[in-house]
């Protein structure tokens, strides 16, 4: 990968070109046609000289590592859920909260990190994460009960959602609209599948063998390696110390408000998903419903700054463009679909046709292969085919997936359907990476690239976690209605949940075609540069 990188960051030469279409943070009026033009333009900076790092490709080489070790850690512990509960004594109900609170914790600090780094310098905040990263993913290896690898895999996803805002500000910072910049972001976006795809294999390897926890023992030196090199070549922030004027000026009672908001919502959330009846314990009934209130909350706060033209995090003007709307739910909708599945079509291996967890595992190598096709595709596209026609067209051969799966037969074997639907469900996720990356960014002023980063990464990591718990949600309630009791957990009794489940997931699929059909007709062609 990085020799392709190289070869790519050496074909495009510098260009003088003009760039229109820069949204400013104070600008009210007429959003929805100013945002337009942005998205149209391909732009959010102003600038008229193509920018680039030195060392291009030693950029974008190590910006993808970190996506890379973060879906490594993802792909891990799906694979190694079943042994992980067993070994660590985990609930059914628990068995899934080292991946759900992970994501509940990346999502829910995005928007926070996000605004930091771009006052305190987005290449310090994203080396911060990479140091934590290898310290929390070492201690993760080291947990000696269920507590502390969920606590350690919370603060593992705290150190996350400090790189990812950062890394789209450091592209946003260093590379101009164009080919190039498509590029850098569909190589971030291509270290997904394949840190995923890697993590579940050697997730079944270490399983089966050494144990799970060099799985995150690996992860850990993978990632001090990637922090030590992007110690050494990422490019140092323009600014000089910490923007006083930019922290000040930073919404924190709404960054505070949404997060716990969030929070509560996916604690509540995770709580029901072995059992649908702790929807009406107290404790549970309480966090819906002060989430509920804080997320309204959120809301008219930040209609009362805007209204004020004082600052806040999403400015609620901006749900009234389509194209912006329509992204972010499709952001949220595709990444919990396609780890939703993922997950279920683990168990699905591994409870239904009763395979190890290395089968289980080898079973997911098309993963990182098509993921990555796809994400390089769309870099390369991109600038020349409609943003709208690349994630519908996506999204229609993600959507097979869920729909071969929901009417397998759980005796055919693996080349006659799972092999198709697991080649297929990556798709859309990684195509709409590159895409609604770009979107969004350009949607937010230069100064503010590390928040774009934010939005973009929240709806990502909040619908994940959302998927992962619906999935399993439903599963778990279809089969203990339908499946007697006897035959509950024997492998015709899970099926009965998980076909529902793919079900489920095909729907979501399909509402995600309908809206990018409707919402994102006026994209058009974006990551270009304007003569």
């Amino acid at each position: 990968m990085f020799e392709s990188i190289k070869l790519l960051a050496s074909e495009i030469a510098p260009r003088r070109q003009n760039f229109t279409g820069r949204v400013s943070s104070d600008h009210h009026e007429n959003p929805t046609s100013a945002e337009e033009s942005s998205l149209r333009s391909g732009s959010g900076d102003g600038s008229t000289e193509e920018r680039k790092p030195k060392h291009a490709s030693f950029v974008i080489f190590c910006l993808s590592c970190i996506t890379f070790v973060s879906c490594y850690l993802g792909g891990l512990v799906t694979v190694s859920v079943p042994q992980i509960s067993r070994d660590l004594e985990l609930s059914q109900g628990m068995e899934l909260w080292p991946v759900s609170m992970y994501a509940l914790a990346t999502g829910c600090t995005l928007l926070i990190f996000g605004a930091v780094s771009d006052a305190l310098g987005s290449r310090l905040i994203f080396l911060l994460g990479c140091f934590f990263q290898s310290i929390f993913c070492m201690a993760c290896g080291l947990a000696e009960n269920g507590t502390q690898l969920i606590v350690f895999r919370v603060f593992s996803g705290l150190a996350t959602a400090m790189c990812l805002p950062s890394a789209v500000s450091i592209i946003s910072e260093n590379f101009s609209p164009g080919k190039l910049r498509n590029l850098a972001f569909s190589f971030i976006g291509g270290g997904q599948p394949i840190g995923f795809g890697l993590g579940m294999l050697m997730g079944g390897v270490c399983a089966d063998t050494i144990g799970w926890r060099w799985g995150f023992h690996s992860a850990a030196i993978a990632n001090t390696i990637a922090f030590l090199l992007s110690w050494w070549q990422l490019p140092k922030n323009k600014q000089i110390g910490i923007n006083w004027v930019l922290l000040f000026a930073i919404d924190w009672l709404g960054a505070i408000v949404i997060s716990a908001g969030l929070a509560l919502l996916s604690l509540a959330l995770a709580i029901i998903t072995s059992d649908v009846n702790n929807a009406r314990k107290p404790s549970t009934i309480a966090y819906f419903t002060i989430s509920g209130v804080l997320l309204v909350c959120f809301v008219l706060w930040q209609e009362y700054q805007e209204r004020r033209g004082k600052p806040t995090l999403i400015r609620n003007s901006l749900w009234r463009n389509k194209s912006f709307t329509s992204v972010c739910i499709n952001v949220f909708i595709i990444w919990g679909a396609f780890n939703g599945f993922e997950q279920i079509i683990n168990f699905f291996f591994q409870n239904v046709q009763e395979l190890s967890v290395l089968d289980a595992a080898l079973r997911f190598i098309p993963t990182p292969i098509t993921g990555l096709l796809s994400a390089l595709v769309t870099g390369l596209v991109l600038h020349r085919i409609r943003a709208d026609a690349i994630i519908n067209i996506t999204i229609l051969i993600s959507c097979i997936s869920p729909l071969i799966m929901a009417l397998v037969n759980p005796t055919w074997t693996y080349w006659r359907c799972a092999f198709i639907a697991i080649c297929l469900n990556s798709i859309a996720a990684d195509s709409l990476f590159t895409v609604s990356n770009i979107l969004i960014a350009d949607m937010f002023p230069p100064e503010t690239q590390g928040l774009a980063g934010g939005v973009f990464n929240t709806f990502s990591q909040i619908g994940k976690s959302f998927g992962l718990t619906f999935v399993e949600l439903i599963a778990n309630v279809v089969s203990d209605g339908k499946v007697a009791p006897g035959e509950r957990f024997e492998p015709d009794g899970y099926m009965v949940g998980y076909r529902v489940s793919f079900w489920f997931l095909f729907a979501a699929n399909i509402i995600c075609l309908v809206i990018g059909a409707v919402g994102l007709r006026k994209v058009g062609n974006i990551g270009k540069k304007r003569e």
